[in-house]
């Protein structure tokens, strides 16, 4: 017989001795003359599941506890990485006091002899298509020998590739600053018709510093130089002209008196915005403000120079010196060359002879000066991850040793 309860369900076995009960949360058997239990009764104790056996509870506590362990480590480590990069960079950034006194006991007669040799080049007659002549044997040769320098209006091109390596997905401002542009192509003074040409393109490494070949540089036809590399200031080692500057919005300079004596800028552009900030120089129309907040630096407005001046750099030239790089680098894709490996690259083009000056880091000299016209160290190049400056290093030093260029201020 069995009969229901609030706690359970008792079961009576009817003719024998014994009586069952099984409640929800016990289990016995017990003699019905003394009332106690043949089995021990179960201990109250919650069910629980084979799961949390073979497992740890983990409490709220201890949740708690695991997830402040983990932010620890997070903050922990961004804290060290952030510490690692401060020690390369705040060394590397130090005024460069003791660099002077150093350099002017072993400067003097390394100058005088780089001085002589430089001389002598200029004394010697201009050789037509030499540096190309010297570089169609190498093999870093192929892809390199007949660029078009500037983008063109009237010879459309397909670039497969996004900027700084090709213009695709620019096509449109593309056109409105080709359209801004009285002469967007070569001019005639860069067109190989006519005289035989010389050209230097004077980088921006520290090795220019106290080379006293500013007025060597100034008697070359062409003159290249980088960015915001300045001249004011710095003529006895960089010179004072300028017939064509290479720069991104970012790095324009800013001080009008680095536009004197300049034939030419042309851009090299790294994204759609640049080609609009370059129709806004040339139309003197300012960009928005909106538009200004997408440059990694504060861009000029203005640039004291006639449409004529401006060009565009064709970005063939930046993708094909990238390829051109691959044969050096330990890791292969798309590279981004430095602005002074494509400038080489765009001189070879439209020059007879091609000279280099300050160019060559030597990352063997930590404290050495990185820049000629900074205090900033060697050290901060350690920092950067965006060029490939060993591969572009081997690169330059096989165009000098196959005397397709030559090395003005000898750090390569």
């Amino acid at each position: 017989m069995t009969e229901k309860s609030p706690v359970g369900e008792f079961v009576y076995a009817s003719g024998g001795r014994t009586r069952a009960m099984v409640t929800l949360n016990h289990l016995s058997v017990e003699d019905p003359d003394d009332g106690s239990p043949l089995l021990p009764v179960a201990a109250e104790t919650t069910a629980a599941t084979p799961v949390s056996q073979r497992q740890r509870v983990v409490t709220k506590t201890e949740a708690r506890e695991f997830f402040l362990s983990r932010g620890t480590n997070l903050t922990s480590s961004l804290l060290l990485l952030i510490g690692c990069y401060l020690a390369i960079l705040i060394p590397a950034y130090f005024p460069l006091s003791n660099l002077k006194a150093e350099s002017n006991d072993y400067q003097e007669p390394r100058d005088l002899l780089l001085l002589n040799r430089s001389a002598s080049l200029l004394s010697d007659p201009c050789q037509p298509r030499w540096g190309l002549s010297h570089l169609k044997p190498l093999s870093c040769s192929e892809g390199l020998l007949d660029i078009p320098v500037f983008v063109q209006q009237d010879k459309p091109a397909v670039w497969h590739l996004a900027p700084p390596l090709g213009l695709r997905g620019s096509e449109e401002h593309l056109a409105q600053a080709l359209a801004a542009m009285p002469q967007p192509g070569l001019p005639p003074s860069l067109k190989r018709e006519g005289s035989c040409r010389r050209c230097v393109v004077v980088g921006n490494g520290g090795v220019l510093y106290g080379s006293h070949l500013g007025s060597h540089i100034d008697q070359y036809d062409i003159i290249v130089r980088l960015n915001n590399a300045p001249v004011t200031g710095f003529e006895r080692d960089a010179g004072s002209r300028t017939t064509i500057r290479l720069m991104y919005p970012e790095g324009a300079p800013h001080s009008v008196n680095e536009y004197r004596n300049t034939s030419m800028v042309a851009l090299v552009a790294f994204k759609s915005l640049d080609l609009d900030w370059l129709t806004s120089v040339i139309t003197k129309q300012p960009l928005n403000f909106w538009s200004k907040m997408w440059f990694w630096r504060e861009v000029v407005d203005e640039i004291p120079l006639s449409p004529e001046s401006f060009k565009i750099l064709n970005p063939e030239i930046i993708h094909k010196t990238g390829q051109a790089l691959q044969r050096y680098a330990l890791k292969h894709g798309n590279m981004v060359p430095t602005l002074g490996a494509s400038a080489v690259v765009m001189a070879l083009q439209v020059c007879d002879q091609v000279s280099l000056a300050g160019f060559g880091y030597d990352m063997q000299q930590p404290a050495a000066r990185l820049h000629y016209y900074e205090t900033i160290r060697m050290d901060a190049m350690k920092a950067q991850v965006v060029h490939d400056v060993s591969a572009e290093k081997l690169f330059l030093r096989e165009l000098v040793a196959a005397g397709a260029v030559t090395d003005l201020t000898g750090a390569l």
